[in-house]
């Protein structure tokens, strides 16, 4: 199952496909009792997804063949026993995808010619991603971090090793020491190699970077290349070949102490607005401002969540079983405000005060 949304992958899913693109959704559940339903509930959803392409006169039996053929082997792929909040099955003529998403999502099924993509958008934003760059002299590691967790990535190269030279033992005589790791021509160009590959990863995927190594490591690195100067040091050896877990333990810290400092100058951006007249508050105003593409800065609570229906122009409130509802209306706005070039914030639950959960402030 996929977590890592980069812009390239999004950009592909977003590609219009032969019709139908089918995009199945249902929430799923990370503990007992809750989970209990997911795998029946799954079935269910998917069971409907076929249903509609049975019924849909513009399928034809071949390629309603083909989709179903792609549902069923992606059905397979799913593994609940790792399930987070929600699910995501793409399926088209050729091809299928599973997400697995740290946020809840509407169960619904949709037929298209294009993937429904705003809910991954919105998943991913909430998240916070950011990338942890693990330094040693052998081996380099890219680890994928975000929702309280991070994972080994292997992309772009990475993880990069070498097998470390023999130290010339002649050159210790002469030095009269054991010459540093960190100070040979070979590890030198070992670093600069993984600067480069870092550097076209930030590139194509722009994240918060965090660099750990001994502190010979970050010092050589910085020297050497570019990503270590504008990333956070961690001073900690060992993790390029360490596990998940030690990694966010050594990260932790700083991750949080960063989502603080974001928070605070969230907070100043939004005060500031409100004095200038360029603020908007509930998920109506905020909506209607995004569409437009006014919208610089959205700070969304991060379990705020809330079904509408459009009453001419403007949201009401509305219940699921309405048949024009819309439950994931704040993944809608998220994913607006991301195309029109807004940064998108999530902030702890009753940071906006009367707000009403979400917030921006405007470019005019």
């Amino acid at each position: 199952m996929e977590h890592s949304l980069s812009p390239a992958a999004l950009a592909e899913l977003r590609r219009p496909r032969p019709y139908p693109a089918v995009s199945v959704l249902t929430p799923t559940h990370r503990r007992e009792p809750d989970n209990a339903q997911d795998r029946v509930r799954l079935r269910n959803v998917v069971a409907e997804a076929k249903r509609q392409l049975e019924a849909d006169p513009a399928v034809t039996r071949e390629r309603r063949a083909d989709v179903v053929r792609e549902l069923d082997e992606a059905l397979g792929e799913v593994d609940l026993t790792y399930a987070e909040d929600g699910l995501v099955i793409f399926a088209a003529p050729g091809e299928h995808q599973v997400w697995s998403l740290a946020r809840p999502v509407p169960e619904r099924v949709v037929l298209s010619d294009t993937f429904l993509t705003r809910n991954l958008v919105s998943a991913q934003a909430t998240e916070r991603p950011f990338w942890v760059l693990s330094v040693s002299a052998d081996r380099v590691a890219l680890w994928n971090g975000g929702g309280g967790r991070v994972a080994e990535e292997h992309v772009g190269g990475f993880p990069l090793t070498r097998r470390e030279r023999d130290f010339d033992p002649e050159r210790q005589e002469r030095q009269g020491d054991t010459p540093s790791s960190f100070r040979d021509e070979d590890t030198r160009h070992f670093l600069r190699e993984a600067d480069a590959a870092m550097a076209r990863i930030l590139r194509d995927s722009p994240r918060p970077l965090y660099v750990t190594g001994e502190r010979a490591a970050l010092s050589l690195l910085e020297e050497v290349g570019t990503v270590a100067r504008d990333g956070v040091h961690v001073p900690h050896g060992g993790l390029a070949h360490g596990s998940p877990e030690a990694v966010w333990r050594a990260v932790r810290p700083l991750v949080a102490a960063e989502e603080l400092k974001n928070l605070d100058a969230v907070t100043r951006e939004l005060e500031a607005a409100r004095g200038q007249r360029e603020f908007a508050a509930g998920v109506d105003e905020v909506w209607r401002h995004a569409q437009e593409g006014r919208v610089r800065l959205l700070a969304v609570e991060e379990n705020f969540r809330t079904t509408v229906r459009d009453d001419g122009g403007h949201l009401v409130p509305a219940g699921s079983e309405d048949l024009d509802s819309r439950e994931d209306i704040v993944d809608e706005i998220v994913e607006r405000c991301l195309d029109t070039g807004a940064e998108v914030r999530f902030v702890p639950d009753g940071a906006l005060g009367d707000a009403g959960g979400i917030a921006g402030a405007l470019r005019y």
